[in-house]
């Protein structure tokens, strides 16, 4: 079922309000249009998941039992059978090895090529996504998006008419509308009742206040102090002709204007957010298909899931899809992309298992018996049990989600990833464009490998603040060019980040720049909170991958995700480059 947006009242003066009247007609309007595309969507019906674990290997498998189903709809697009399987194994090893390698590293460039050349061979067909049994979801998700739409809208200009001061002031009402969306967005989660509709409302109209009573100050302060604002006006006028006579600093004020320009998104909000719907429908698509998966797919004896969680960060999709096409592009530049990304990023494979299995069947047969009346042998029949043999098939479903922040590195080139590096870690400088400002990851982290540090390690100042800091981070993913909290990170940038709040002052840099304010130590004088570095973990020059030794063949570095890992491993000895020591 498509998420239900709040249906919002108006009282009778609002309605007769000449200012009102038009958009909450279209409110109304678009409530008949969500409502009966959602009375279009087929009931569902009740899904039963049975948990097991496995006591050797503590795996769990999930088999769902499903109940009747509206027989009418069509079969699924979405073919799988016993002759996939060497296909699927194929890919699944491939895939399974880079998730491996991502463990200590996501540029693993071994790794990178076997996927490819996997992927060319054993590449299951998923296609069937879009077929017409999904329509109705798709149309009422966008009679929704467009109800959600004519609600902001109705509440913007609701709010102007209860704050007039705000209406001649351009900027006053940009502002009121982003702090109205950011309300409705956070007012409606609670889910499609009355409730929400009324805190909705109510949340959206402490917004407007609350942008009214903040620009209504700030007229006051310019107001009394109109002297002093006029004096600091003529002082950057004076400023600027200065600067535009020196060109150095000519230069660094166009230096400064030019990283805000190249790290804030160029395309438009309607592409933008147009994609972002266009992906979201596909995983719904990939869900739907998932849910009904038995029904689609019939012929097994035993189904079992092995399903990741099917998300992704928008900010992560939009700053890929501008860096991938180098600046500003349109919806319909983007179709084909976007399915190449979401092909990446799930992975759906069938394993098909055949048990040869019995079962008790009832037979006759006939024998020969003396029957006393008649005195003379008679032919009779009789039954007995056999065991027969049966193929039992078993069908296993695996979805691995490969974390689209992973797949910047595999499929761009340097350039672009520092495009998209600069976009993920402005959020485009649009926080506005999504209603989640965080990486959502960081609130599911990751499991982590932990390590308990040797007490007299620890009676080093520098070291135990370099740790406290670090260990705040465990099992946060692995995202190319994070380099704070609110992103996550990528190995670099956790290590700056580390140190910068550990003592140093260094700034943002690469696995190569910190490597070249070390002082190189040996292996055998190495300690803990010297840095380590590798080379050849991905295709660059130099180093490529950096993290903080603990002492004892330990570190703490952002693999996927941060986690502490042995360096003596074959994997980290043969990528080896440095220890080094900060200044």
């Amino acid at each position: 079922m498509s998420k239900r947006e709040p249906r919002l009242q108006f009282t009778d003066a609002e309605k007769a309000d000449p200012e009102l009247e038009k958009p909450i007609r279209k409110v109304e309007k678009a409530e008949k249009k969500a409502d009966a595309a959602q009375a279009k969507i087929p009931k569902k019906k009740v899904v039963k998941k049975e948990r097991t674990v496995d006591p050797a290997s503590g795996k769990t498998s999930v088999r769902l039992h499903f109940e009747e189903v509206d027989k009418a709809k069509p079969p699924s697009k979405l073919t799988h059978s016993v002759k996939d399987a060497p296909a699927n194994v194929v890919l699944g090893t491939a895939h399974k090895e880079v998730r491996e390698n991502e463990d200590d590293n996501v540029g693993v460039e071994a790794s990178h090529k076997l996927e490819e050349t996997a992927e060319v061979s054993g590449r299951v067909v998923r296609e069937g996504y879009h077929s017409h049994k999904l329509k109705p979801y798709r149309e009422a998700a966008h009679a929704e998006q467009r109800l959600e739409k004519a609600n902001v809208d109705a509440l913007y200009k609701k709010s102007l008419q209860e704050n007039p001061e705000l209406s001649s002031n351009p900027f006053s009402r940009w502002q009121q509308k982003q702090a109205i969306k950011k309300q409705y967005v956070a007012a409606k989660r609670t889910g499609d009742t009355a409730a929400s509709a009324a805190s909705a409302t109510q949340n959206t109209a402490k917004a407007a206040k609350k942008t009214a009573d903040g620009t209504k100050k700030v007229g006051e302060f310019f107001v009394r102090h109109k002297k002093g604002f006029g004096i600091a006006i003529a002082f950057l006028m004076l400023l600027a002709l200065m600067l535009n006579s020196l060109s150095s600093c000519s230069l660094m004020f166009q230096g400064v204007v030019s990283g805000i320009s190249s790290t804030t998104y160029p395309s438009e909000d309607e592409d933008m957010l147009g994609a972002e719907a266009a992906y979201a429908a596909m995983e719904e698509d990939l869900q739907y298909e998932l849910d009904h998966y038995e029904t689609f797919h019939p012929g097994y004896d035993e189904y079992h899931f092995e399903l990741d969680e099917i998300g992704h960060d928008p900010y992560v999709l939009i700053s890929i899809l501008t860096a991938y096409h180098g600046g500003a592009w349109t919806l319909g530049e983007v179709q084909g992309t976007m399915q190449m990304l979401f092909e990446k990023q799930y992975i759906l494979t069938e394993n098909v298992e055949v048990e040869t299995r019995y079962r008790t069947e009832t037979e006759t047969g006939t024998e020969w018996v003396y029957d006393e009346d008649l005195e003379e042998w008679v032919e009779e029949e009789y039954e007995y049990e056999v065991e027969v043999p049966y193929d039992y098939y078993i069908c296993t479903v695996e979805l691995e989600n490969f974390n689209l922040s992973h797949l910047p590195i595999y499929i761009m080139g340097q350039e672009q990833l520092e495009m998209y590096a600069g976009y993920i870690a402005t959020y485009g400088n649009r926080l506005d464009l999504f209603p989640a400002g965080e990486y959502p990851g960081v609130n599911n982290r990751g499991d982590y490998t932990d390590y308990d540090i040797p007490p007299e390690a620890l009676e080093d100042a520098e070291f135990a603040a370099m740790i406290t800091e670090a260990e705040k981070y465990l099992g946060y993913p692995y995202v190319w060019g994070g380099s704070s909290p609110s992103t996550s990170f990528d190995c670099s940038g956790f290590v700056s980040w580390v140190i910068n709040h550990s003592g140093w002052n260094v700034g943002r840099l690469g696995a190569q720049g910190l490597l070249n304010i070390c002082t190189r130590v040996s292996s055998s004088n190495a300690r803990p909170g010297d840095l380590i570095f590798f080379q050849g973990t991905y295709d660059t020059s130099g180093a490529s991958h950096v993290g903080i030794y603990v002492g004892n063949g330990m570190m703490i570095h952002c693999g996927d995700p941060i986690s502490y890992a042995n360096i003596n491993t074959s994997y980290w000895q043969s990528h080896f480059l440095a220890f080094g020591r900060l200044p």
